[in-house]
Order: C-alpha cells, then structure tokens, then sequence
C-alpha cells in the first residue's frame, strides 16, 4: 500500500512538519515509510525524516503494511498536502 506526494510547503520538510508527521505516522498500527531517491526511511523516526533533507517539489511516495494501511497513508497524505498546517 502506498501513494506519491509531492512536498508543497516553501520550507520543505524541517523539525516541525517532521515532527508533525511523525506524530501522525504514530497514530497507527502498522509500518509506515518515505521513500525517497531509492531509500525508504521509517516515517516514525523524526530523525530519519529530517535525514532525507526533503525540499518543496520533492516527490516521495508513503508505503505503510498493516491493518490500519489505508487509513495511515491517506491520513499522511492529507498532512503533506495542507502543507503541514504551515500555510
């Protein structure tokens, strides 16, 4: 299960929409990445997020496996779509 996004927020994804993500992400049950340039990173981890230097424009596509899957995914997608809540 999974979905490509693309980062709209100006700022990318810094502490705080990484945090808020991460937040979200850990909210379900299952297990949930970001995959970007070829790399999945654990979307749980703020530091693994931060990691990636995820910039406006950048596509990533949110995979999760787990009872709650689809749920989790639309629900992150929803997130990176409202920038975040920063804009």
């Amino acid at each position: 299960m999974g979905k490509l996004v693309t980062i709209l927020n100006e700022t990318g994804m810094h502490a705080r929409p990484a945090s808020n993500f991460v937040k979200v992400a850990n909210s379900f049950k299952s297990d949930i990445n970001i995959e970007f340039n070829g790399k999945a990173s654990n979307a749980k981890s703020i530091m693994n997020l931060l990691s990636l230097g995820l910039k406006k424009g950048d596509q990533i596509n949110i995979t999760a496996n787990g009872e709650d899957a689809q749920a989790a995914v639309d629900a992150l997608v929803d997130l990176v779509n409202s920038k975040f809540g920063e804009e």
